[in-house]
């Protein structure tokens, strides 16, 4: 869990000086509805009451999160005339909200990345971030699975070579997620090497509301745990990162163009049950997914 306010829209709006302000009642949210046609974009209040569809002031608005992000200040226009046309609410009993970024193109991860997780193992803090990549697919797997919370980063506006001071311009929001880990294969299979591990079947589940960035001031500074089995079994703080936020998404822009939905893991702080002595491993039932960064349930 995340611990931050209830907040709505995005760095992506601050960055460019537009002046759409939501109100931090109301959420940009991903939905689908029986009598709808896949995904669309809605304005979810914050009372619980329901969602605005933004279809019904534009015949063709954003259907994604990822199109709204890529359309910048029209789809911004859209979603500024939805908060004054007083729209018709669906009923919260009749859509289903789903992830802020369903397929990303890019799952880029940072490992040993929190001070304390590098001391839990008894190893260096490293000298450079160490990237490795995950795939987004639901499944089953059986293995000797492990958990690992992370702050994750939406990208939100396309970039190379970006300064670190000029990063959080390209950064929509951020969002809680798991980097769940076959220890197993990740430490002793397949040379060592860290994908397989990292991207079976359901090895990326993540908070189904996002934070936007433009309502989160210190994201290097927020509580972040994780709860298995009912008990907390990962608590630390983003100020024990190794490599902030900033400095990541520069790191990473060296190499590759971070586009819109791209998602940067972050790494895990201490308390995963592969160091924990004897071993830990999850069982089924023990996560359960939650739907908002600052009320995650089970995680």
């Amino acid at each position: 869990m995340l611990v931050c306010g209830r907040r709505l829209l995005t760095a992506l709006l601050q960055a460019q000086r537009w002046t759409f302000q939501p109100s931090r009642d109301m959420r940009l949210v991903q939905f689908q509805a029986p009598h709808l046609t896949g995904p669309h974009v809605g304005l979810e209040s914050g009372n619980g009451e329901g969602v605005m569809n933004l279809s019904a002031v534009d015949p063709t608005p954003p259907k994604t999160v990822l199109e709204f992000l890529e359309q910048g200040e029209a789809a911004v226009s859209v979603a500024r005339r939805a908060l004054t046309a007083q729209l018709p609410v669906l009923p919260q009993s009749e859509v289903t909200i789903l992830a802020p970024v369903t397929q990303p193109d890019r799952v880029v991860c940072v490992g040993m990345n929190y001070m304390d997780h590098c001391r839990q193992q008894n190893v260096p803090v490293p000298k450079e971030p160490i990237i490795f990549s995950k795939f987004s697919e639901p499944g089953e797997s059986l293995s000797e699975v492990d958990w690992e919370v992370e702050l994750a980063v939406i990208i939100g506006k396309k970039g190379k070579h970006i300064k670190a001071t000029d990063t959080m311009a390209h950064v929509a929001g951020f969002t809680v997620a798991h980097d769940v880990s076959a220890c197993d294969w990740q430490m002793t299979c397949n040379g060592k090497q860290w994908l397989l591990g990292k991207t079976f079947d359901t090895f990326f589940p993540r908070a189904l509301i996002p934070e936007w960035c433009f309502y989160i001031s210190d994201p290097p500074n927020l509580k972040i745990c994780c709860h298995g089995n009912g008990e907390v079994v990962q608590s630390s703080s983003t100020n024990q990162m190794v490599f902030k936020t900033e400095e990541l998404i520069a790191w990473v822009s060296r190499f590759v163009t971070v586009c819109p939905g791209d998602i940067i893991l972050t790494g895990t702080p201490a308390g995963v049950g592969v160091f924990r002595k004897p071993p830990l491993f999850l069982k089924v039932g023990w996560l359960k997914e939650g739907r908002h960064l600052g009320h995650r349930e089970g995680l």
